[in-house]
């Protein structure tokens, strides 16, 4: 029995085939709530806190592929700015988005995109590429959102990355060990369900 599946189908393309527009459109609108819904756990420590964002957002970059990843990443921020609660703590508005986390939330679809192209590289298929994917994605949320940081408070980026980033390390690696072992243990299912 051949197991193999090809590359550039994510894990997704793969489960849910055939991978129709309607099926797209709904992913692309579910992981979006997906990230309000992970945007809901906050633990306050400071002017950024900890949230279950950016586990959804490589999740979604993963599962989704770069291109659907950064959709529903930028259906998220859409939502948020509207007036839809959805970002951290029941926040929304152009406003929040401007503020002392908006370089983290800009960053998302980038982040998504990232790590989508790698799973659609087949990175996604063992843990170690798969936790590296995840981490270039979260090296670019962290990037972006320590710089827009820096330059709203005019603090240079040694303070910023104290405040914004240090922290934030130790959570940042459960989220990618964690999401790094879904992704080749799903598609380990795929393989004994085909």
């Amino acid at each position: 029995m051949n197991t193999s599946f090809a590359k550039g189908e994510t894990l997704l393309e793969v489960a849910l085939a055939p991978f129709d527009l309607v099926r797209q459109v709904g992913l692309v609108i579910g992981f979006s709530l997906l990230t309000a819904l992970a945007a809901q756990i906050v633990i306050p420590i400071g002017p950024v806190p900890i949230t279950g964002q950016t586990f959804a957002v490589l999740l979604t970059g993963a599962l989704l592929g770069s291109r659907l990843g950064a959709m529903a990443m930028i259906a998220y921020l859409v939502e948020g700015t509207v007036g839809l609660p959805f970002f951290a703590g029941g926040h929304f508005g152009l406003a929040h988005l401007m503020g002392p986390t908006g370089g983290y939330l800009i960053a998302f679809p980038a982040a998504a995109y990232v790590t989508g192209a790698f799973s659609e590289q087949g990175w996604d298929r063992r843990f170690l590429t798969a936790a590296a994917s995840m981490f270039i994605g979260s090296v670019v949320i962290i990037v972006c959102g320590c710089a827009w940081f820096a330059l709203l408070t005019r603090s240079n980026l040694f303070a910023a990355f104290g405040m914004t980033v240090a922290p934030f390390i130790p959570g940042d690696i459960i989220k990618i060990l964690l999401a790094a072992a879904v992704l080749p243990s799903g598609w380990k299912l795929l393989g004994k369900r085909k």
